[in-house]
């Protein structure tokens, strides 16, 4: 067919495109599509138990989903690996599980995680020796760079000494490149340390990762204490930027300070800063505690976990237009019964077309939430 006589079509499908706007009404989140893509327990290539699952949209449209594979165990210490899988198609089809890293069989072992773009590469931040004082060397964090879309990685830059050779556990979920100013282009991760020492910092670069440096923090108080309930612990932590260019961070509130619930930092000075007066609490968003995510898309704050004050079950979906100061009704319930960290992904705006969708990748279970960890295609719309 000649090429003219696609334009018809295509300028309906722009028209179509451009005329979608996030409003109470067009936002109807349903589920679409779930795929198993990790199952605990099967003694498959010597891992135990799947957890702490990843996932970002490649620069050349691909999912890239990863996730600690524990060797021995389901517990946080012990020896991994990273596992990791692609989809070339939107979660269609998967291949098979790739080991990204692997720590061998000692020690305390490595920690996910948050995966990134930075132009054409992609990026996997992650911790080595992180639960102190297991046997395993001091406390590292180190870069993974793939320069085939998620299909091989470079080998590992070691980051340690710009974070003093500390505790730093990256997410998890995923990092971002600022898209508006101020420091437009910067790459910002977000971490959390040990128990005793924790709290949020944050990881800068501005040569497309490259070199990095500390950004903001946020540490707990008391620090360097031993924590008590409702002390005030930041932990783990996603960050976003928003339509001002500031930049919120998602914080699991691990004391329950104030609430049972998420607090919410923010900065504006491109995470230079992360300053104490800028918290907030949502008790909209009640958490267990655990690893949640949060992500923008199709003009609107979407945010995940397992909503629950004290358990982690109910895995559930929220929206926000207000860029999370208020959210939209009770949210789409993707999973009631056993469910945990969770991480969410979306193509890009000019990928989106008509029937915009997001990708939710989490830990589900019927007894406990470690038995799986499977990935669901939500249309935003409710239309596909």
């Amino acid at each position: 067919m000649a090429p003219w006589r696609l334009l018809p079509g295509l300028l309906l499908a722009i028209g179509a495109a451009a005329r979608w706007v996030a409003t109470p009404e067009t936002v109807r989140p349903r589920v679409v599509r779930e795929q198993l893509l990790w199952v605990s327990g099967e003694g498959r290539g010597g891992v135990h138990t799947f957890r702490v699952p990843l996932l970002v949209v490649t620069p050349g449209g691909a999912l890239l989903a990863c996730a600690e594979g524990r060797k021995r165990s389901a517990a946080d210490v012990g020896a991994k690996v990273i596992a990791c899988r692609r989809s070339p198609d939107g979660g269609a089809t998967w291949g098979p599980t790739r080991v990204a890293a692997d720590d061998g069989w000692g020690g305390d072992g490595l920690s996910l995680g948050a995966l990134a773009v930075a132009g054409g590469e992609v990026l996997l931040l992650f911790a080595r020796c992180a639960h102190p004082p297991q046997a395993c060397g001091p406390p590292g964090t180190l870069l993974l760079r793939s320069r085939d879309d998620g299909v091989s990685w470079d080998p590992p830059q070691n980051l340690s000494g710009v974070l003093d050779n500390q505790v730093f556990a990256p997410g998890p979920g995923y990092g971002i490149q600022k898209q508006r100013a101020p420091a437009r282009g910067r790459l910002i991760f977000c971490g959390h340390g040990t128990l005793e020492r924790d709290g949020v910092w944050l990881l800068l670069s501005d040569d497309g990762g490259r070199r990095w440096r500390r950004g903001g923090a946020l540490p707990a108080i008391p620090f360097d204490a031993p924590r008590h309930p409702r002390d005030f612990t930041p932990d783990e932590c996603q960050p976003y930027e928003l339509p001002d260019g500031s930049i919120g961070v998602n914080i699991r509130n691990q004391g329950g300070f104030r609430c049972r619930c998420r607090m919410v930092a923010r900065s504006w000075d491109g995470g230079e800063s992360l300053p104490p007066t800028a918290v907030t609490f949502q008790p909209a968003l009640p958490d267990p505690p655990a690893a949640a995510s949060v992500l923008l898309t199709a003009g609107t704050l979407f945010f995940s976990n397992p909503a629950h004050e004290s358990q982690r079950v109910n895995l559930t979906l929220r929206w926000s237009f207000t860029n999370g100061s208020s959210w939209w009704g009770r949210g789409l319930q993707v999973w009631a019964g056993p469910s945990g960290y969770s991480a969410m992904a979306a193509p890009p705006p000019h990928a989106q077309g008509p029937s915009p969708v997001l990708y939710i990748i989490y830990e589900k279970g019927r007894s406990i939430p470690t038995e799986t960890v499977s990935l669901v295609t939500v249309s935003i719309a409710g239309d596909l």
